[in-house]
């Protein structure tokens, strides 16, 4: 069985960081494009980061670009997302998101070209 698994969320105040972990079991992920999302109350899940199956290409939400930093470690079938400066805002709950069969240096940044979904954890941010 396919399942992705998130953990690492918590309760921090404002400028804190968390590092939000995503663990792949049921086949290997090492050719997939690998992503983070978020939904926060009343709010639609956005794109907050994604990693090429390569490692090559990562992209980043412009609300998170110099705060949060994406990786993936192929042998442990993660990827993790470093948060840092952390702000109300980013209060949410993050899912995890594999896409497979995508050129090397492809991230797509819409929930349907996703193929599988953690169950999500969540952030909250207080000020």
């Amino acid at each position: 069985q396919v399942q992705l698994v998130e953990s690492g969320g918590g309760l921090v105040q404002a400028g804190d960081s968390l590092r939000l972990s995503c663990v792949a079991s049921g086949r290997s992920f090492s050719s997939d494009a690998m992503s983070w999302f978020r939904q926060a109350p009343g709010k639609e899940r956005e794109f907050v980061a994604g990693i090429s199956w390569s490692g090559g290409r990562i992209y980043y939400a412009d609300s998170v670009k110099g705060r949060f930093t994406i990786s993936r470690d192929y042998a442990k079938n993660t990827v993790y997302l470093q948060m840092n400066s952390l702000k109300p805002e980013d209060t949410a709950v993050y899912y995890c998101a594999a896409d497979s069969g995508r050129p090397w240096s492809f991230v797509a940044r819409g929930m349907a070209d996703y193929d599988y979904w953690g169950q999500g954890t969540q952030v909250t941010v207080s000020s």
